[in-house]
């Protein structure tokens, strides 16, 4: 690395957030509850696509580097039992929206969605579409797990109408999987994606991370080249966050042996050259997909968006979340459920018509605007701030500070700032986040303690 590069891992280090949403998750407080859930679910127009997604918070295992709301229930009869609360809550957000609106996208995330017994999740996936009308071109999504996916699902996955499945591989060095807590040989990771697509989920896409325990350069390439010989749709390939503040199982990993930022952006290089060579399309940040996959189209068209579930070609402007801990962005504001599964279920039982939420955030005129300019920065990776700032009915010069805070990133040769038109070019693609909290009013001191490594 040479000294130009050093100095800019020194100038742009730090902690930042992933830009899921804006506001983000740091400005949730319990001012937000369920009459503002309520209220906000009862004004959605019946005519308007929605988003679902549903949370299931338990694995067979944990990995010591997650930092999902998730823990381990082997117990099949508790598991059922929260697939039953999911359907309460369902019935109740119907019941406040009325029946059938169109489902655009439908993602089941956790934790591990498939440690749900076979009735209890084709139950709840009967009920959505008694209550919901799902579009005919919806992406309907899961997460699975390599290691522990029953062999009756992916056929069940097939007949309940699933047409992509997501699944992590991380790392495929035995050292690094040691390090972690994932334990996953190359066979099932194969034989898991081969299982899908012969049971018809046409779809699938793999997520890798760099930044773990005894990662280096050359294992990353390896891994990315492994992985990508399978042809998956697409990729997601996030930097490590390590949070054990939030995450107190990440203490248990070796963070002795964890990367610095100079490593971090090399293994993100190696990475990116792997799969750009393997003919994947870059799209965001951190996602590449295949040249014919929706979601390299939508980043060629500027359709492309992003919600918490990360990138998607989804255009809904509300989703809901059903289940512990998970998040519903709706045209008035933000709310999450009670996070763990037990403060869920009680919740659900104090009360036969209330949602589950304990906090979230109203949405002004300022939170939208920023909102779709940060979703542009980090989505196409270039803005027009006076052509959002005209269709919220505002001059042009009202965000002139913000782009004055980006003339240093410009002459680092990160950004390209005309006029009002900001183009982050390709060696700024991995500081993307950077250019999104230039425009975050709440972003302060405490980053360093609410967010994750910046690089």
């Amino acid at each position: 690395m040479n000294a130009a590069d050093s100095t800019l891992l020194s100038r742009y280090g730090g902690n930042l957030p992933r830009y899921t949403s804006y506001p983000t998750a740091a400005q949730f407080s319990d001012a937000v509850g369920p009459a503002d859930s309520r209220a906000w679910l009862s004004t959605l127009p019946a005519t308007q696509p929605l988003s679902l997604y549903l949370h299931v918070p338990f694995c067979d295992t944990l990995c010591r580097f997650c930092g999902c709301n998730t823990a381990v229930l082997r117990n099949a009869d508790a598991r059922a039992a929260y697939g039953a609360l999911l359907l309460e809550e369902l019935r109740r957000v119907v019941a406040i929206l009325g029946p059938g609106h169109s489902i655009s996208h439908l993602q089941w995330g956790g934790g591990t969605p498939t440690t749900l017994p076979v009735g209890t999740m084709r139950r709840v996936m009967q009920a959505i579409r008694q209550n919901f009308t799902i579009t005919a071109d919806a992406e309907i999504s899961i997460e699975v797990d390599p290691r522990h996916l029953p062999p009756a699902y992916p056929a069940l996955l097939h007949e309940l109408g699933f047409n992509r499945a997501s699944m992590g591989v991380q790392d495929l060095d035995p050292d690094v999987q040691e390090a972690c807590g994932r334990i996953q040989g190359w066979d099932q990771t194969r034989d898991c994606l081969d299982a899908l697509r012969a049971a018809g989920v046409a779809s699938v896409n793999i997520d890798l991370i760099y930044g773990l325990p005894r990662q280096d350069v050359a294992g990353v390439a390896r891994t990315a080249r492994a992985v990508a010989s399978l042809r998956p749709d697409r990729l997601a390939v996030f930097g490590y966050a390590h949070v054990p503040w939030k995450q107190k199982r990440q203490a248990l990993m070796p963070t002795g042996q964890l990367p610095g930022p100079a490593e971090r952006v090399a293994q993100r290089a190696a990475i990116d050259g792997v799969l750009r060579a393997e003919g994947f399309v870059p799209v965001g940040l951190d996602h590449y997909a295949d040249p014919d996959d929706s979601m390299a189209r939508a980043m060629t068209t500027g359709t492309l968006h992003r919600n918490f579930q990360g990138y998607t070609v989804d255009a809904a402007t509300a989703l809901i979340g059903i289940g512990a801990s998970a998040i519903s962005a709706l045209p008035g504001g933000m709310t999450q459920n009670a996070v763990s599964s037990a403060a869920y279920a009680r919740l659900m039982a104090q009360d036969t018509d209330s949602l589950p939420v304990v906090r979230g955030v109203a949405l002004d005129g300022d939170d939208r605007l920023r909102a779709a300019i940060i979703e542009q920065v980090m989505c196409t990776l270039r803005v027009d701030v006076a052509q959002v700032l005209a269709r919220h009915g505002l001059p042009a010069s009202s965000l002139d500070p913000e782009l004055g805070r980006l003339q240093g990133m410009a002459r680092d040769g990160l950004v390209q700032v005309t006029g009002h038109q900001i183009r982050i070019t390709e060696k700024g693609r991995p500081f993307v986040r950077h250019v999104a909290a230039i425009f975050d009013r709440y972003l302060g001191a405490d980053s360093a303690t609410r967010h994750a490594s910046a690089l």
